[in-house]
C-alpha cells in the first residue's frame, strides 16, 4: 500500500524511543527523521518542512515539568505558524496537555503509546497538515488572482484619453450599489469593465457571477437565472440555485442582455423589481442581495424607440451608463496592447523574446479594427505563429487588409502617409496601373530589374 504521510520528525533524548517510533511509523511515512538533541530544531526546521512533528515534553535538564516541550513547541510554532506538532510526554498530566494545547500543539500521546493508537494520531494530524496546505495553496492562487485584476485597471490596457474617462466613471461608481449598463462594440472589453466595477467595490470579496444572455435559449432562462427544485423538469436531477442567488451579496453581469425576447425582459423586469426570485417547481420567494451590471453591443435606446426593447426594463439597469470606446477610437492604446498580447503568446508557444516593428505598429494602428481588441489579439496570435523571425513586421499582418471593407483598404493604403514602405508600395501599385499589369514595363518605369520587382511584390503581397 502506498505510504500516504511524506516525513515524520521525532525529538527525543531518549534513543530507545526513537528508534522504537521509527521502526513502527517506517510501515507508513516515507521518510522518518530522529533527533535527541532539541537544540538543532531550527536548523531541522531549515532544512524543510514535515507533514507531522512528534515532541518530547521533557528533556534530561527538566524532566517532570514539560517547560522545556513547551518552550520547543513555542520555537516551531514561532518559524512555522502551520506545523503540526504532537507532544509526547510519560506524565499525564491534563493541565499541561491543555495548555500545550492553547499554545498550538495539535494533540499529544502519553509513553509508553500503544501502537496502533499513535499511528492512528500521526494519520489524523498529517491529514490536518495537508488541510492546512490545501488552505494554503487556495489563499497564495486568490491572492495571485486578486493581485492580477486588483491593481487600479491592471487588467485593462491602455493609456489613451478616451480610456482614461471610464476609468474616472468607474472610480465614481464602483463603491455605490448602482446599477450599470456598458455600452460598446464587441470585443472592447465590457466584461473586464464589469469585474474591474466588482473588484472596486464593497461587494469585492463576495461573488461575481457572468451570465452571457445571448447563449440562452427562453427554455433555460428561468433554470439559469432563477434556479429549480428536483424534479421541476425532466433533467432537473437536484435542486439548483439560480445565478442569482449565487451571486447574492455579490455582483451579477448579464451580458448581451439587448437579445433578450419581450417574454423573457418581462421576467427579468419582474425579478428586479421584488428583489426576490423563485426556483422552478417551488413557490417559495428568496431574496437576494445583487449588484447589477449589464452590457450590451446594440443601440439600445434605437430597440427602445423601436419597441423591441422595454423602456421601464432600461430604467432598472442604466442608472449609470459607461460607454466604451471601441479601438479605432483609441489608436494611441494599440503599442501597448499589442505588446502585451505578443508577450502572452510569445511565452505559449515558447517563441522567446519577440518584439514587433514601428512599421507594422504604424500599420495595426491604421486598420480599422472591426472585432476590436478581440480581433487585435487575434492578429498578434496569428502573426507570432507564423512567424520565421524574431521580430514582428508588417508583412506578418497581409491577412489584415484581405476582405476587409473599403474604409479598411482606404485606411492601409493612405496617399497622405510618410512612411517609406508606405510610400514605395503605392508607387508600385501606380506603375503596374498605368502600364496595365506589364511588370517589366513597370519595373523600366520604376528603375527596377524585373527579379527586384517581383521581391517587392512578394514583400508587399501585391501579387
Amino acid at each position: 500500500m502506498e505510504k500516504e504521510i511524506n516525513k515524520v520528525l521525532i525529538i527525543d533524548d531518549d534513543e530507545d524511543v526513537l528508534f522504537a517510533a521509527k521502526m513502527l511509523l517506517k510501515k507508513h511515512v516515507k521518510e522518518v527523521f530522529i533527533e535527541k538533541d532539541p537544540r538543532k530544531i531550527p536548523f531541522l526546521l531549515n532544512q524543510g518542512t514535515y507533514d507531522v512533528i512528534l515532541l518530547d515534553m521533557n528533556f534530561s535538564q527538566d524532566t517532570t515539568s514539560g517547560k522545556e516541550g513547551m518552550y520547543w513547541l513555542e520555537q516551531i510554532k514561532e518559524r512555522d505558524p502551520k506545523a503540526v506538532v504532537i507532544l509526547i510526554t510519560a506524565f499525564g498530566d491534563v493541565e499541561t496537555a491543555v495548555n500545550a494545547l492553547k499554545k498550538g500543539a495539535t494533540d499529544f500521546v502519553l509513553k509508553p503509546w500503544q501502537n496502533e493508537k499513535l499511528v492512528a494520531t500521526i494519520h489524523a494530524a498529517a491529514q490536518l497538515k495537508n488541510s492546512y496546505n490545501q488552505v494554503s495553496r487556495l489563499e497564495q492562487e486568490k491572492q495571485q488572482l486578486e493581485e492580477s485584476i486588483d491593481a487600479p485597471f491592471k487588467s485593462i490596457i491602455g493609456e489613451s484619453r478616451a480610456l482614461q474617462n471610464v476609468f474616472t466613471i468607474i472610480d465614481k461608481v464602483a463603491a455605490t450599489d448602482a446599477n450599470v449598463l456598458i455600452l460598446g462594440e464587441n470585443g472592447t472589453g465590457k466584461e473586464l469593465i464589469a469585474r474591474a466595477l466588482h473588484k472596486k467595490s464593497t461587494r469585492k470579496d463576495h461573488s461575481f457571477v457572468s451570465v452571457d444572455m445571448g447563449a440562452l435559449t427562453d427554455s433555460l432562462f428561468e433554470s439559469e437565472l432563477f434556479g429549480h427544485k428536483k424534479g421541476a423538469f425532466t433533467d432537473a436531477k437536484i435542486d439548483r440555485a439560480g445565478r442569482f442567488e449565487i451571486a447574492d451579496k455579490g455582483t451579477i453581469f448579464l451580458d448581451e442582455i439587448g437579445n433578450l425576447s419581450a417574454p423573457l425582459q418581462a421576467k427579468l423586469l419582474n425579478v428586479l423589481q421584488s428583489r426576490t426570485v423563485t426556483r422552478l417547481g417551488s413557490n417559495e420567494a428568496i431574496p437576494f442581495d445583487t449588484r447589477l451590471i449589464c452590457a450590451t453591443n446594440e443601440d439600445i435606446n434605437a430597440r427602445v424607440n423601436e419597441g423591441d426593447f422595454r423602456q421601464d426594463l432600461l430604467y432598472r439597469i442604466n442608472t449609470v451608463e459607461i460607454h466604451l470606446p471601441a479601438l479605432r477610437e483609441r489608436i494611441e492604446d494599440i503599442p501597448l496592447l499589442a505588446d502585451h498580447f505578443l508577450k502572452i503568446y510569445a511565452k505559449k508557444y515558447k517563441k522567446g523574446d519577440m518584439k514587433i516593428s514601428q512599421n507594422a505598429l504604424r500599420l495595426l494602428q491604421k486598420y480599422q479594427w472591426p472585432g476590436n481588441i478581440r480581433e487585435l489579439q487575434h492578429a498578434i496570435e496569428r502573426s507570432l505563429i507564423m512567424a520565421d523571425q524574431s521580430t514582428l513586421e508588417a508583412d506578418d499582418f497581409f491577412f489584415l487588409s484581405k476582405g476587409g471593407n473599403s474604409s479598411t483598404q482606404q485606411s492601409t493604403t493612405m496617399d497622405d502617409s510618410f512612411n517609406l514602405e508606405d510610400v514605395e508600395r503605392q508607387t508600385i501599385q501606380k506603375a503596374i496601373q498605368i502600364h496595365g499589369g506589364n511588370i517589366s514595363k513597370a519595373a523600366e518605369e520604376l528603375g527596377l530589374t524585373r527579379a527586384s520587382l517581383y521581391r517587392r511584390l512578394s514583400k508587399y503581397d501585391l501579387q
